[in-house]
Order: C-alpha cells, then sequence, then structure tokens
C-alpha cells in the first residue's frame, strides 16, 4: 500500500474510532440519566473520577473492556446497546 493510501486509512479509522467513542458515550450518557444517576454519584460506584465519566461520555477517552463493562454492571444494561441498538432498559 502506498504512504498516501495508508495515511488515508489512518485518518479514516481515526475518524471511525472517535464516531464510535462518541455514540458508546451517547449511550452511557442516555443511560446513565434514565436510571437517574449524576455523573459524581456514577463515578462514586464505580469508584473513578467524574473526569473520566465525563471524559467517556463526550467521546474524548479511549476506554477499555473493562470500563464498558463496569458501565454495563452498575446502569444494568446489556452490552448489545452500544452496538446501535435501541435501548431496552430491563
Amino acid at each position: 500500500m502506498s504512504n498516501t493510501k495508508s495515511q488515508n486509512t489512518d485518518v479514516k479509522m481515526e475518524n471511525y474510532l472517535h464516531d464510535c467513542r462518541l455514540k458508546m458515550g451517547e449511550t452511557i450518557r442516555e443511560i446513565r440519566e434514565k436510571r437517574g444517576y449524576s455523573q459524581d454519584e456514577l463515578a462514586t460506584i464505580m469508584a473513578v473520577n467524574r473526569s473520566t465519566i465525563s471524559k467517556i461520555e463526550n467521546g474524548k477517552f479511549s476506554f477499555s473492556i473493562d470500563y464498558l463493562s463496569k458501565f454495563s454492571w452498575f446502569l444494568d444494561f446489556n452490552l448489545s446497546v452500544v452496538d446501535n441498538k435501541e435501548i431496552k432498559l430491563k
């Protein structure tokens, strides 16, 4: 692959990852709000900084499956909702 094609692919991938982080963050925010938690309250029960919750919700933090699993556990939702499916709370 040429250097230009590689750079274009890298840019497209970064844009895709950014869009995914935004969508996941928006979904997590929506669920958190439906569950009635503030960012501070959720951060306390998850034992993380409130700024981490904010960065995740705003797509500014690349987080691991461990974080996603913690959100799923504490907010009681199925991980399939982050795959752009309709949110169905338990």
